[in-house]
């Protein structure tokens, strides 16, 4: 086997393309766009960057053909709760079924972890937001949502008999948005939407600016803080939410809102990959155009949860019931809606408050499960998974 870093254009390309071979027979994969996978590394796009650095390496075997690859990196704003060691990250990962390659790859990302003085490394995870390329799938190999991970059920093996070991894992939710919810869910409705001081609104593209900045009061109060999580400005959601402009359904995205002052959130999308599971990974002009032509004569039936959120001094009161129960009632369970799959973004075990709040929606099944790993590189270290987060 031969091991190459990627350090021209020539490899990077050939990085791409190890997943293509991998997943060629597998008809639940959908091709990620190759400019999503392009820009983790490209210093000018990925703000990681500015606080670590990045290498990555393709395996081939002794005829030159592609059977691996990975990524390793450092970031100093990595840190999980309970961390007492520093933790490197690994993701990117593909590989044939032979644990003797991925054992090479693992070891090569370990030994440069090593060099830039990390003792643990995660994996498989992203360098950048926890909201993309996160985890290793265990449970439910259906087609992934947009810029979630997928992978073989034998990479769960592969990672194991190497010695990683769960360092949380990640629960999906899956339902049918029409259906009704639990008849408690409406009665907590009806008390506060009987209250003038409270009031709900969808997003409107033409007042981008204003929901940016809601968003940022919500998201400051009930996230910053936790997990290391930093305050965001109202720059940054505002660049954020005209990059999601092309594809947001308004009708999906609601605010709550007590005498005007904005105190939750709910975040949904159409699933992208229901449409970009028709241009092989390529996003060039000609592609966009496809892309347009596909979005407006193939309905997307598929949304997903984004972001739920609610800020401290309104947790416990009705208001998450309040929020769900609008969406549920102004759109997405009436005949306007389009709608007929929901797939929540993947919750840690390690926040039994969220995930409660998923499973009083009713009918509800944790369709898909995954798990971050961790690798302790000295294994007569204690192993201690992700800490509960208090109530």
């Amino acid at each position: 086997m031969q091991l190459i870093p990627v350090n021209t254009a020539a490899a990077a390309k050939e990085f791409l393309e190890v997943a293509v071979e991998i997943y060629k027979n597998d008809a639940n994969w959908i091709r990620p766009l190759d400019k999503d996978i392009e820009e983790v590394f490209d210093k000018k796009k990925n703000k990681a960057f500015r606080s670590g650095e990045i290498i990555r390496w393709i395996l081939k075997d002794d005829n030159g053909k592609l059977i691996g690859r990975i990524a390793a990196f450092i970031n100093k704003k990595y840190k999980n709760k309970g961390d007492d060691v520093p933790v490197g990250g690994i993701g990117f990962f593909e590989c044939i079924n032979k644990q003797e390659a991925a054992d090479l790859l693992f070891d090569n990302a370990k030994h440069w972890l090593i060099q830039h003085g990390m003792e643990a490394m995660d994996g498989p995870i992203n360098f950048g937001e926890r909201d993309r390329w996160w985890g290793l799938v265990t449970k439910g190999f259906s087609e992934a949502l947009y810029c979630m991970n997928y992978n073989p059920p034998y990479y769960v093996t592969l990672f194991e008999d190497y010695g990683f070991k769960p360092f949380f894992n990640q629960v999906c939710f899956e339902m049918k948005p029409k259906q009704r919810f639990p008849q408690k869910i409406y009665d907590r409705h009806d008390a506060i939407a009987a209250n003038p001081d409270f009031s709900s609104k969808h997003i409107d593209k033409n007042q981008i600016e204003k929901f940016a900045a809601d968003f940022v009061t919500v998201y400051n109060k009930a996230w910053a803080g936790h997990g290391g999580l930093k305050q965001m400005a109202k720059e940054q959601a505002v660049i954020l939410f005209k990059s999601m402009k092309p594809v947001m359904d308004e009708k999906i995205i609601w605010y709550a809102y007590h005498k005007d002052e904005p105190i939750a959130i709910f975040i949904n999308l159409p699933d992208l990959n229901q449409w970009f599971k028709y241009l092989n990974g390529k996003f060039s002009l000609f592609h966009k155009l496809k892309f347009l032509w596909i979005k407006r004569t193939k309905p997307n039936k598929k949304f997903t949860g984004i972001v739920f959120g609610v800020v401290p001094e309104w947790q416990g009161k009705g208001v998450d019931s309040y929020i769900i129960g609008e969406a549920s009632i102004k759109y997405v369970n009436t005949p306007e809606s389009p709608y007929t799959e929901y797939e929540m973004q993947w919750i840690g075990d390690f926040n039994p408050k969220m995930i409660n709040v998923a499973e009083s929606l009713g009918d509800v099944f944790r369709n898909r499960s995954l798990s971050t790993y961790r690798y302790l590189f000295d294994v007569t270290k204690e192993f201690k998974r992700h800490p509960i987060l208090a109530p």
